[in-house]
């Protein structure tokens, strides 16, 4: 086995530190706090079957503690790459390897690579996703490089990476930045995923008076058919948990403020800059923004006032609604995320396979959910033009639609926000509408700027004189 260094042991670097030393990887581990390194090295914490875990002071003693080949691991902040590749490649050996396993942007893992790679050192960028448990006991992981260098850290990354059916959730996506852009985008998922269930949960608690536990119990249900969706457990744990200091429901005590690292905000970034309209993405974000905004939202608040909400007759169907919207929304959130996966990989030529990443993403990962196992069967179809244009996924959209329309009517009338439902209702009405009123705007942008427009009935490009006798000319 190559010896192997991690950088950065918080949360994140400690327990893939521990998940390596596991799997039977001698482990030197340096962080900027050195109680990190000391309590991981402490007696019985890191011991493996062929070694354990080097606490190091210093870079220099972490590169001394590892016998070339060596594969250090980089688990630190974005904005703290740079310091730390800077400080670490010249004390390397060409041929060693560098992973950087934190959440970079998909440019500069591009520049970081060029850089690196001139020093004869090979470089990595590699999406880690699974949170501290999946660190701990395998996660998902998206790498973007050459060939050459997914081969010098292959056995580590494979090693800590999670399960399905005997093959590692870990993948050579493509070159470059590829694997920290996939990771964007499956952060961008993510939050579309999670505000969703927020959505649904409010839905609930405004629509039905139901208590945090029992909308727990209902996600529990939910999750316990076909969804298998990591995100929706671990939802209905937090529901259903009691804050020990008050005795109330936990999600009672906590500020209703969302923060966010940045990766949606990435992720919606680049669906604008790709034209892909990732209306999940940028709504879940949005929101985060503004549940930040306590001073305005008060002010509205004291401003307009609160509508009295409309009375629900059915609640069992009620709240069975509500179930099926959150399915069929976070089918089009998925395929969004996909879109966005698609776009970014053609416009960088990276050649990423969408049904590979749907299958890695089954295990170890943060959006892992049981509609990955049909999205990989249908992905593979080069040909398909998104995930809902699949029959089998269509089938399951309509199945929830009229049940989707109901629920966002009601939050509507009942002045309960539900950006992301109604934006993903909306986005999917408009991918099958027969005309868009697209055609106005461009009659627009002609009228005041001479955009030009096209025609349904001739080609080419045209103009229409507006301030002048409104005659058509060929652009």
């Amino acid at each position: 086995m190559v010896a192997v260094g991690v950088v950065g042991l918080a949360a994140m670097g400690g327990n893939l530190s521990l998940n390596l030393v596991d799997k039977g990887f001698a482990v030197a581990g340096y962080d900027r706090e050195p109680g990190l390194a000391l309590d991981l090295a402490k007696p019985g914490v890191a011991t493996g079957a062929d070694g354990g875990f080097a606490a190091c002071d210093t870079l220099e003693a972490l590169v001394a503690a590892l016998a070339p080949p060596r594969v250090v691991v980089l688990m630190v902040p974005a904005g703290g790459v740079d310091p730390v590749l800077g400080a670490l490649t010249p004390l390397l050996d060409k041929g060693d390897a560098i992973v950087d396993a934190g959440n970079s942007r998909f440019e500069d893992t591009e520049r970081r690579g060029e850089t690196v790679r001139g020093q004869g050192i090979r470089f990595v960028g590699a999406g880690v996703s699974g949170g501290k448990e999946g660190a701990l006991t395998g996660a998902s992981i998206m790498a973007g490089g050459t060939a050459d260098d997914w081969e010098a850290v292959r056995e580590v990354l494979e090693a800590a990476s999670a399960t399905v059916d005997g093959a590692p959730c870990c993948l050579l996506v493509g070159p470059g930045g590829s694997g920290h852009y996939v990771k964007t985008a499956h952060n961008g998922i993510e939050y579309a995923v999670l505000q969703l269930i927020a959505e649904a949960y409010d839905l609930l608690r405004s629509g039905l008076g139901a208590s945090p536990a029992e909308v727990g119990e209902a996600f529990e249900a939910w999750n316990g058919l076909e969804t298998d969706s990591y995100l929706l457990g671990i939802t209905a744990e937090i529901l259903k948990h009691e804050d020990p200091r008050t005795g109330r429901p936990f999600v009672d005590v906590v500020l209703d403020e969302a923060g966010q690292k940045g990766t949606g905000a990435w992720a919606a970034q680049s669906a604008l800059d790709l034209g892909v309209p990732a209306t999940g993405v940028a709504e879940a974000a949005l929101a985060r923004a503004l549940s930040g905004g306590r001073g305005r939202r008060e002010a509205v608040r004291q401003a307009c006032g609160i509508p009295p909400r409309e009375a629900i007759q059915d609640p069992a169907g009620f709240a069975d609604d509500v179930g099926k919207a959150l399915e069929a929304a976070t089918l089009v959130a998925y395929a969004q995320g996909f879109d966005l996966i698609r776009a970014a990989s053609d416009e960088h030529g990276w050649g990423v396979d969408l049904a590979a990443i749907a299958r890695i993403w089954r295990a170890g990962c943060i959006v892992r959910a049981g509609l990955l196992d049909a999205a990989a069967d249908v992905l593979s179809d080069a040909g398909l033009a998104t995930l809902i244009a699949a029959p089998a996924v269509a089938e399951r959209l309509k199945a929830g639609e009229a049940a989707w329309r109901r629920v966002v009517s009601w939050a509507t009338t009942s002045a309960v926000p539900v950006p992301a439902s109604a934006s993903l209702l909306s986005y999917l009405d408009a991918l099958r509408a027969d005309r868009l009123p697209a055609a106005l705007i461009q009659a627009q942008r002609d009228f005041f700027g001479a955009h030009t427009y096209r025609r349904v009935d001739a080609d080419g490009a045209f103009h229409t004189l507006w301030s002048g006798d409104r005659t058509e000319t060929e652009a």
